[in-house]
């Protein structure tokens, strides 16, 4: 009993540190998005801060899991916290006196891009390292809960705090945050990974061998490809529910922060589910199964007629989207988190943030002008078709491949 509370408690205290982090987080990137946007009026240059903030991990994804594995996970994760609080931190304070020019706010994006990619795998490594196997589904859907909670506050305490102060007093919101979550972590002692000689070898070995862990698991592999294919559909859809709400149903600004709040709760409902009363046994399923809900709901935002009342519906339609992500995400997290040897599982996790750094831009990229010019509408639609059809030839293909195993 003593055990089982000691855990729940480091887990809460690294949780709640985290959580508090990636508020501020939340908070400044929305201060930042409105700042940009009143200096320059341009959407190619919030265009760019977007690239700019992907890149990073785009770029040294497959590094951080392997730091993630070689090296001490808490040491990382503080260090990469610390980083992101202090570039904020002098950031804050030139632009306290001087008058920066509107391009070095996009340095300060790359740098936290950067400590972004190496503590993201780092973290999510420490949680199994904290939390018993059976335990893991429910403690993914408490970290996801807080990380909707922190989607949904950041924005709100963002843009009350940019309204009252000046952008170089929001962004210490940052470095708080990065203290508070460092501090939570330093307490909690972490069980040491027992040393492998996989760690010696060089590289370029290592990210092969981290790209083994897939290969070998033919469950985990099937999945992660079907997540890549729908991804590129799927992540820039959020860039385009303003376009939904302004263009297509004609709302005010007000509207679209409903819808935006509406992707959230159905984050954080999916999220409560699955930390209470949901038990999960075939986790990968289930993971398929959020796929295919992602487009399901994609494709009843595309035929929903441009009329006031089907403004409701689209906006529940994005609740069932936020939801089925979580859907997908939380059993395949704690399935890796589960499957995956503890030496590999840096790597494992940076797979996965690389696929959601490559897959925004890139989507971005394609879908903008396709969206432009046969409407947003009909792209949440075709979309939505892309996911169902993709996911379905990924099982249809397993099925087989699984038939002839049996054999």
């Amino acid at each position: 009993m003593d055990k089982n509370k000691k855990w729940k408690s480091q887990f809460i205290i690294v949780a709640l540190g985290q959580a508090v982090s990636m508020l501020g987080s939340h908070g400044v990137q929305f201060a930042l998005i409105w700042w940009l946007a009143e200096k320059t009026s341009s959407p190619l240059m919030l265009g760019i801060s977007g690239i700019v903030a992907y890149l990073p991990m785009s770029l040294f994804s497959p590094i951080a899991g392997i730091v993630a594995d070689r090296y001490n996970r808490k040491f990382i994760s503080i260090f990469s916290d610390m980083m992101m609080g202090m570039i904020a931190l002098i950031y804050a304070v030139l632009l306290f006196f001087f008058d920066l020019p509107v391009w070095t706010v996009f340095v300060m994006l790359c740098v936290r891009g950067i400590g972004s990619t190496f503590q993201q795998p780092a973290i999510q490594s420490i949680i199994p390292q904290l939390v018993p196997k059976d335990q893991l589904v429910k403690t993914n859907g408490w970290m996801q809960l807080l990380n909707s909670g922190s989607f949904l506050l950041g924005p709100v305490i963002g843009a009350s705090l940019y309204a009252i102060f000046p952008m170089s007093v929001v962004l210490m919101s940052d470095v708080v945050g990065a203290i508070l979550a460092s501090v939570a972590l330093a307490v909690v002692k972490i069980p040491k990974l027992k040393k492998t000689e996989q760690e010696k070898h060089h590289f370029v070995t290592e990210i092969k061998g981290g790209l083994q862990v897939f290969g070998e698991d033919k469950k985990l592999f099937y999945i992660v490809i079907a997540e890549a294919l729908c991804m590129f559909f799927y992540a820039p859809l959020s860039s385009f529910y303003p376009l939904m709400t302004s263009d297509y149903f004609d709302l005010s600004a007000m509207y679209g922060s409903s819808v935006e709040l509406s992707f959230a709760i159905g984050m954080m409902v999916s999220s409560l589910l699955f930390s209470g009363i949901l038990k999960v046994e075939r986790k990968i399923r289930v993971s398929f199964i959020g796929l295919l809900g992602m487009g399901v709901a994609s494709v009843i935002c595309g035929v929903i007629p441009s009329v006031y009342i089907g403004w409701f519906f689209f906006a529940a339609s994005c609740i069932c989207l936020g939801a089925a992500g979580n859907v997908h995400t939380i059993p395949l997290t704690a399935y890796i988190q589960e499957t995956v040897a503890p030496e590999k599982m840096g790597r494992a996790f940076s797979v996965l943030t690389l696929i959601s750094s490559v897959t925004m831009p890139v989507g971005l990229l394609f879908s903008s002008p396709i969206a432009e010019k046969i409407g947003v509408n009909v792209w949440f639609f075709i979309s939505g078709l892309c996911m169902l059809a993709l996911t379905t030839l990924v099982l249809i293909r397993y099925a087989a491949k699984h038939r002839r195993q049996e054999r």
